[in-house]
């Protein structure tokens, strides 16, 4: 087989004057330490430090952006070792091998995709394979990735160093006891991770389950939670247990952005009707306003930094998530609402020194129009990177030009890689690099920037601006 290459240039623009100019923005970023401050690698993986799985289990099964595209193409999910609910009904192949066989004969349905520029990277960088994944390599390339997972070098410990990661943020139900986290902390390993608190399960009293969560809240903070008052010190005792761990931010999914407030009489008679079975879906929903308002409050208290993303339709085909369950690459986005729903909450908090709010979308059209205006006038809002479908090439060109106008590069947060895939994460955080610095070189052709100036922003978005929009202080200081 012969040894594939990632041209140097890929992503940056294609004129060669303004390509001649991004080579030298990119180049003032390419080695930065990367920042992981909304990820969803889990804990456990860096407290176990053990050895990946097979290619399969590494690259496939889990990866919901590469399982969608094999489906929508018609292969099946057990084909790619997502059994159903009923494995007797639905089993999922279970040999690694045929698995990687099937994405391998599929190696095509990627092109010009982000999953393609993510698994190349992987492939070639951090494994450095010397083969492209099609039918015919497809065993070849499954024993030498294999090969190279069973070494030292790949275990996650030893990537993380060598990726420069210099802090990674994993996202933790309220409910976690943090144990993984603890395990990393006390063994000495000197690699920062650091919990995020995503509190949604408890907030959305329409959801299935959602006494028993709550009753499991009072187990594990020792607070009583019968009543909304006991609910609220319940979750305040949470949030100091994230924060102890060192967790710097939450993280919160709702479906839409709304956060009118409600009385507190008003409030406790929700949470005690849903406690007692009794809340219809109109009220769960203004609850879980409400509470988002409430968040943003306990944050300017206790200072961690409250991110929002809503506006995704979770589970679409009700068919696949009675035969597999939820998480299965079928979240699609939804237009959202910004501008009213967090009125409330910006009424409130938008302009107080205390509170550090970041907004996520997947509705690129509400960038330019709400979105931008928003972070470009209130002091406490920042407005989040591209992420999910809008973490490509284009879509991180697209989001600079409708934001820039209104927000500046400075209302901004610089990258977030929104990863659970461990090894893609050098693979975004170098091609939003590279997005970034195609953008700046276009400015400097155009005369609106010195190249100095891009090349002063270009490091400010990819490390300085994480930094200040998460609270961390800079190095040595």
């Amino acid at each position: 087989m012969t040894h594939p290459k990632l041209h140097p240039d890929r992503a940056l623009p294609a004129d060669p004057a303004t390509r001649a100019a991004a080579r030298e923005i990119h180049a003032a970023t390419r080695d930065l330490p990367l920042l992981c401050l909304h990820g969803h690698v889990e804990a456990s993986l860096l407290a176990d430090d053990a050895p990946f799985g097979d290619p399969a289990e590494l690259f496939v099964t889990p990866d919901h952006y590469l399982t969608r595209m094999l489906v929508s193409q018609g292969v099946a999910m057990e084909a790619l070792g997502i059994a159903g609910r009923d494995p007797a009904a639905l089993p999922a192949e279970t040999d690694p091998r045929a698995i990687w066989r099937t994405f391998c004969e599929h190696w095509h349905l990627f092109r010009g995709t982000p999953t393609r520029f993510w698994l190349e990277y992987e492939l070639v960088e951090v494994l450095g394979v010397t083969g492209t994944p099609s039918r015919k390599t497809a065993d070849a390339l499954y024993d030498e990735i294999a090969a190279r997972l069973a070494e030292p070098a790949f275990r996650p410990r030893a990537l993380f160093e060598r990726f420069g990661i210099e802090v990674l943020a994993t996202t933790d139900s309220a409910l976690s006891t943090l144990a993984d986290h603890a395990r990393i902390r006390a063994d000495g390993w000197r690699g920062e991770v650091v919990p995020t608190f995503r509190p949604d399960s408890l907030l959305h009293p329409g959801r299935t389950g959602w006494p028993a969560e709550i009753a499991a809240l009072a187990g594990l903070t020792g607070v009583d939670t019968g009543s909304y008052d006991g609910f609220l010190a319940a979750l305040r005792a949470r949030r100091r247990a994230f924060a102890e761990a060192g967790a710097l931010a939450t993280d919160h999914g709702h479906a839409t952005a709304a956060s009118e407030r409600l009385p507190a009489a008003e409030a406790a008679r929700i949470y005690a009707e849903a406690l007692a079975g009794g809340a219809d879906p109109a009220a769960a929903g203004a609850f879980a306003g409400h509470m988002l308002h409430v968040m943003a409050e306990m944050s300017r208290d206790d200072g961690l930094v409250m991110q929002i993303h809503p506006g995704v339709l979770r589970d679409h085909d009700p068919g696949v998530l009675a035969a597999y369950g939820p998480d299965r690459g079928f979240d699609i986005p939804a237009g959202a609402e910004f501008t009213r729903a967090l009125r409330p909450l910006l009424a409130s908090f938008g302009r107080d020194p205390g509170l550090r709010l970041i907004v996520y979308t997947t509705d690129e059209t509400t960038y330019s129009r709400e979105l931008a205006p928003l972070a470009g006038v209130y002091p406490a809002l920042r407005l989040g990177a591209p992420w999910w479908f809008l973490d490509s090439p284009d879509g991180l060109r697209r989001y600079r030009e409708a934001v820039t106008d209104s927000a500046g590069f400075y209302n901004t947060t610089g990258f977030v890689d929104d990863t659970r895939a461990f090894l893609s994460i050098p693979a975004r955080h170098d091609l939003a690099r590279r997005a970034d610095a195609g953008h700046l070189a276009r400015l400097v052709a155009e005369h609106r920037l010195t190249l100095a100036e891009a090349v002063e922003t270009a490091v400010d978005l990819a490390y300085d601006l994480p930094r200040r929009a998460f609270g961390i202080s800079s190095p040595g200081a």
